[in-house]
């Protein structure tokens, strides 16, 4: 028998593979399962950090809005007035540091609190201060309010099988607040930045303190002359933050406006405002009129240019007693109106029976009571026109106790308290800015 020239090798049947393709498939379920867990923790993780980001944001605007609303923003610096910057952000327990806490407690992280919040202050660059009060002048105009969170023992769903060791996220927030007044002594080249406040009410009123006569603010600098916080309305020759006003329908009881041409109204009087339609009230059942809508909802077409030669336009051609009495008495629900504490520093303001948010007698920072009113340069008279244009030089935020309602000499005139003074003189920065809700805006930053 012949050889065969090529031996046939002895190569596997099909029956020698079972198994593999089982064990191939075990191998790689396990290395899917585990980049699968791990994505899943990665994202839990995520999310968290998230999460904690926006309870730190949450934070620092809080603790940043109850400094603007308490009024003591460029009055004293600090470090010369510490008893009354300590009850607002004076250590971990002033008013500011704790809203702060609470704020990041009430936005969770992955279902629980935060397990740190720390609150610092500070004036531009450098390290925070738990304590404001040794800070410079800088920061009475332009507070810094940074607000560390952390989460600790971050529940993950796999990475524990390969390690112990607990997971934690954290972030950072930085909050500032702007007061112009006198900005320009602390800023390079001495520019003030303006404020640029949205929903203004129409009534201009003249820079002229009732109390004590004087400006309320430095018509060239802006800087606030009376740098008082006073308690119980203050009173004759007694004035500032927390002080008592009337403000009075300059025009009278006539027709019209027209008797405030080339004249200067008195002290605490209002002129209206030129309204740049349309303007928005909400709910519409509380206006009728453009100048109506201003009042009761937000004018955001009408500009007031704080510091701009003729910034702003006042209109003498009507009388705005009735229509002030009306609007104003609907925005702020006088049959039920919010209502403010000024017997201690600083000022409550508590809900009322028709505030549509918060309970009757709770503690709250916002209110459709507060309100912006524009502050002109009145060192000259009016100009003998109908329409005539004004420098606008700060602006006086109040909040309304009262209105009085018509008919009568008095129709249109309001009962307020004083909560904020915001100035930026007649030359200010034509570059520069600080636009928001408030005479005093906030607005979050980016770390220092």
């Amino acid at each position: 028998m012949i050889t065969p020239l090529f031996r046939r090798s002895h190569l596997p049947t099909h029956r020698d593979e079972r198994g593999i393709t089982m064990i191939l498939v075990a191998v790689c379920m396990v290395a899917l399962i585990a980049m699968a867990a791990l994505s899943i923790d990665v994202v839990t993780l995520y999310l968290a950090r998230e999460e904690t980001q926006r309870a730190a944001d949450a934070a620092a605007l809080a603790a940043a809005k109850l400094i603007s609303v308490s009024g003591i923003t460029g009055l004293a610096d600090p470090d010369t007035d510490p008893s009354s910057w300590t009850k607002i952000c004076g250590g971990s327990t002033s008013l500011a540091s704790i809203i702060a806490q609470a704020a990041a407690q009430e936005n969770g992280v992955a279902g629980s609190a935060a397990n740190h919040v720390t609150v610092t202050y500070s004036a531009g660059a450098g390290p925070g201060n738990q304590d404001c009060t040794p800070l410079s002048a800088q920061f009475g105009v332009n507070p810094l309010v940074t607000v560390l969170v952390t989460r600790d023992g971050m529940p993950t769903l796999f990475s524990r099988i390969w390690s112990r060791a607990t997971n934690s996220v954290s972030a950072t927030a930085t909050a500032e607040v702007f007061n112009p007044s006198n900005s320009g002594s602390l800023t390079p080249g001495g520019d003030v930045p303006p404020v640029t406040p949205r929903c203004v009410k129409p009534w201009i009123i003249p820079n002229t303190d009732f109390q004590t006569g004087s400006y309320f603010v430095n018509p060239t600098s802006g800087a606030i002359l009376n740098q008082t916080i006073v308690l119980n309305g203050g009173g004759s020759g007694n004035s500032g933050i927390g002080e008592a006003l009337t403000l009075t329908n300059a025009c009278g009881v006539g027709a019209d406006c027209t008797a405030q041409e080339n004249s200067t109204p008195g002290p605490s009087s209002y002129i209206p405002a030129l309204i740049s339609p349309p303007a928005v009230a909400v709910p519409p059942s509380c206006a009728s009129v453009d100048y109506q809508n201003a009042i009761a909802g937000c004018d955001g077409n009408t500009v007031y240019a704080c510091g701009t030669v003729n910034g702003a336009t006042a209109d003498l051609t009507f009388n705005p007693g009735a229509d002030t009495a009306t609007a104003a008495a609907c925005m702020i629900r006088q049959a039920g109106q919010d209502t403010i504490d000024v017997s201690s520093y600083p000022f409550q303001i508590k809900a009322g029976p028709s505030n549509p948010i918060a309970p009757s007698n709770q503690v709250i920072t916002s209110s459709d009571s507060i309100v912006t009113l524009p502050i002109y340069d009145s060192s000259s008279n009016l100009p003998n026109l109908s329409h005539p244009q004004v420098t606008i030089v700060g602006f006086l935020q109040v909040f309304i106790d009262n209105v009085i309602p018509g008919p009568g000499p008095a129709t249109g005139s309001m009962n307020v308290h004083v909560l904020n003074i915001a100035g930026c003189g007649n030359d200010a920065s034509t570059t520069l800015s600080a636009p928001g809700t408030s005479p005093v805006p906030i607005r979050l930053i980016a770390p220092q």
